[in-house]
C-alpha cells in the first residue's frame, strides 16, 4: 500500500492512496466506534475499485471514473489494484491513522 498526504488546507487533508488486493480490515480499525473509520471521506477513484460497508447498513462499490463520499461509520475492501484521491477532515483523520499505525505495530505490519 502506498499513500502520500497534504495536510494544511483549511482543516482538509488530501490523500492518494494505491493498494493491491486489499481485504477488509476490521481488525486495523478495532477499538474505534463500531469498529469502523469514523472519518468521512470525499474522493474520486483513479482506477479499480472499491467495496464500502456502511454501519448504517448499507453496502456500496465505487469504480475507476467516480467520484464518492463515504459517510462516517464505514469499512472498505479491494478485490484488485486501486488507486484513489481522497479528501478528509484533517484532524478526524489524523486520529484515525494513528490507530491504524498502533495496530499495525501491535500486528507486526
Amino acid at each position: 500500500m502506498k499513500m502520500q498526504m497534504q495536510g494544511g488546507l483549511g482543516g482538509m487533508a488530501v490523500a492518494y492512496w494505491e493498494t493491491g488486493p486489499m481485504p477488509a480490515t476490521p481488525n486495523l480499525l478495532e477499538g474505534l466506534p463500531n469498529d469502523s473509520c469514523p472519518c468521512p471521506h470525499w474522493g474520486y477513484m483513479l482506477k479499480g475499485s472499491m467495496h464500502i460497508k456502511f454501519d448504517s447498513g448499507g453496502q456500496g462499490e465505487v469504480s475507476a471514473g467516480e467520484v464518492f463520499y463515504m459517510e462516517p461509520g464505514h469499512t472498505g475492501w479491494v478485490d484488485k489494484e486501486a488507486a484513489w484521491i481522497e479528501f478528509s477532515p484533517e484532524e478526524e483523520l489524523m486520529k484515525v491513522l494513528t490507530h491504524v499505525g498502533k495496530k499495525m505495530q501491535e500486528f507486526g505490519q
